[in-house]
């Protein structure tokens, strides 16, 4: 019966039994309840406010706003994991990839506390209504650092297009070209495909220039918060052959 009508209750089941001519009394009827575990509360999907569709245009300048999106994938023996990809909107820079078995709501501020430390704060972060982003500890968060949290519609992914169309191109040239055998791996190509990205990779939607040489037409690599500082970027991280890391890594 349970099976059957899932959102019927005890008092509802109990009911029917007597109709269907079974005598037991509630009492016997109610332990038999609890121990088939059948009184559990239910989860039930948490209802979300009105969102207001906030249109998709390139920012004015870089950290003005920045997308965030979960992805997810498996390892060669079949255990799960995901990845949690952050990207500036100005020039679809990759700013970071974290990867791991879990990301909570709480991993995800302190991966964001990290950006932030060496790249500057944003002042939009672009978001879906996954349970990391709507969870209070990230509204907590990006309150205490007067970010706002600007959220899509539900059911309209377009609407984060820029990261969407970053997933797509990490899935196809990342997850779905190597077969890791552990997340230390997996974290290695990752972050050498991401120097590759943000430095070599020509973009059509930047007039195919790579993300660092879209910052230096328009003289950005200054720090927006500190004066006579080079602005943070993957350029920066550039003592090793990520080239050759990339393509080796998994040999």
């Amino acid at each position: 019966m349970a099976q059957v009508h899932s959102r019927w209750g005890f008092w509802m089941m109990y009911h029917r039994l007597r109709m269907l001519q079974f005598k037991d009394n509630h009492k016997r009827v109610y332990r038999i309840y609890t121990e088939m575990r059948l009184n559990l509360r239910r989860k039930h999907k948490r209802r979300l406010p009105a969102r207001i569709r906030q249109p998709l245009v390139q920012p004015l300048h870089h950290n003005l706003t920045w997308s965030m999106d979960f992805m997810h994938d498996s390892l060669e023996q079949g255990k799960s994991f995901r990845s949690f990809n952050v990207i500036d909107d100005f020039n679809r820079e990759a700013l970071v990839i974290a990867i791991d078995t879990s990301l909570t709501s709480h991993r995800v501020t302190r991966e964001l506390d990290k950006l932030v430390a060496w790249r500057g704060q944003p002042q939009f972060l672009r978001v879906d209504n996954g349970p990391e982003f709507i969870a209070q500890a990230l509204a907590d968060w990006a309150h205490g650092r007067n970010i706002q949290l600007t959220f899509i519609e539900k059911g309209k992914p377009h609407q984060n297009g820029y990261i969407e169309r970053f997933n797509k191109t990490y899935r196809q040239e990342v997850l779905d070209s190597f077969a890791f055998d552990n997340l230390r791996q997996a974290r290695l190509v990752t972050h050498a495909w991401m120097w590759i990205y943000n430095n070599e990779r020509p973009h059509s939607s930047l007039g195919y220039r790579a993300p660092i040489d879209f910052l230096l037409k328009y003289g950005k690599l200054h720090h927006p918060q500190k004066d006579n500082a080079e602005f943070t970027t993957f350029q920066q991280d550039s003592n090793y052959d990520w080239n050759f890391i990339f393509s080796n890594a998994t040999k």
